[in-house]
């Protein structure tokens, strides 16, 4: 199938557009009315994440709605420890909470059941596959060792991830080990990903910013380039963006040493460090999702600094890091016209 139309695609492969494509993290979610319906349809959260009709529908949810250029798949990054069986659930108010990983845990665990209980969520990127718009990218993804192991090893989100801090500097080879097994299984969900229909994959570090350089360049940026090399030595075309949240002036680095086709940048990258990573590879991001609450004049500012400073070379528009609930459907609506430079 031709894919000469995905926008998204083209920017990866190292175009410039204008308009730049735009696609939104957590572009399906709570802050859409149609979401928190068919959210109740599924009962809890996994179950959502599961089921491939009601998943295919909040994917598709955003893109009747606004005709993003890419659609993301609707899954979560905590899939593969539930399917390493560590009880993972998530309650309203509380977010995601497992049962904490130890090291003995570690060196007996066992993978052989991971695929099967993934197997939903690559029927769901069939479904949307087939029932996508022609020219929508269709994006997959997964978390990446470090941000996941951190869940594993706290058993919940925590500020500064101190306990994975403190495991890693304790237990480094059980850790390390721990991040190649997630690194191992990761790239084995993304290939699952791209065979099923996925045109490109992100890799989300959302932790990445609490680490110091030498923990960075061990937990963050070694584990992705094995992902990107495991994954690019069976699909040599793979299309891999990286999002490394908060690393900083280490990202020149990530970008350099993973491999990844594009970079993510949340909103706390300068955009003249942001256009000069730009030099090297596509970049995508980055307005605050806090604009996305102040809406109207504050949030399209936001949006024309990027548009100018980083517009002229490859560039896909999304937000820093997801979008929130408290964001209107409205302001989204205003975002996407703004960035596409079409009258209100």
């Amino acid at each position: 199938m031709s894919v000469e139309n995905r926008k998204i695609l083209k920017v990866l492969q190292g175009e410039t557009l204008s308009p730049p494509p735009i696609w939104l993290m957590r572009q399906a979610g709570r802050y859409l009315p149609e979401y928190r319906e068919t959210r109740k349809v599924a009962g809890s959260f996994l179950d959502l994440c599961y089921s491939p009709e009601l998943a295919t529908e909040v994917t598709l949810q955003p893109i009747r709605r606004y005709g993003f250029d890419a659609a993301i798949l609707f899954s979560d990054i905590l899939v593969i420890p539930d399917a390493l069986k560590r009880n993972v659930t998530f309650s309203e108010g509380v977010g995601p909470e497992m049962t904490p990983i130890t090291a003995d845990e570690i060196y007996a665990l066992s993978i052989n059941s991971v695929f099967p209980h993934l197997n939903p969520v690559l029927d769901t990127v069939e479904k949307l596959r087939a029932t996508l718009p022609h020219n929508t990218t269709l994006l997959g993804f997964c978390g990446a060792p470090w941000t996941v192991a951190t869940y594993m090893i706290a058993g919940h989100g925590t500020p500064d991830q101190a306990p994975a801090r403190l495991f890693a500097y304790r237990e480094r080879q059980a850790f390390l080990r721990l991040l190649d097994i997630l690194a191992d299984l990761s790239a084995e969900y993304l290939m699952g990903q791209l065979e099923a229909g996925a045109d490109a994959v992100q890799i989300f570090d959302s932790w990445a910013g609490v680490l110091g350089e030498d923990e960075f360049a061990d937990f963050c940026v070694a584990p992705v380039k094995r992902i990107v090399d495991t994954v690019r030595a069976r699909r040599p075309d793979a299309k891999i963006i990286a999002f490394a949240k908060g690393a900083g002036i280490l990202l020149k680095d990530y970008a350099r040493k993973t491999g990844a086709d594009a970079i993510g940048l949340d909103w706390s990258v300068p955009l003249s460090f942001a256009a000069d990573l730009q030099k090297e590879s596509p970049v995508q991001g980055n307005l605050d999702p806090m604009l996305m609450i102040a809406s109207g004049q504050p949030m399209k500012d936001g949006a024309s600094r990027i548009l100018d400073r980083l517009g002229n070379g490859p560039l896909i528009f999304n937000l820093g890091h997801g979008i929130t609930p408290q964001a209107l459907p409205e302001t989204v609506s205003e975002l996407v016209r703004h960035v596409r430079g079409e009258t209100a």
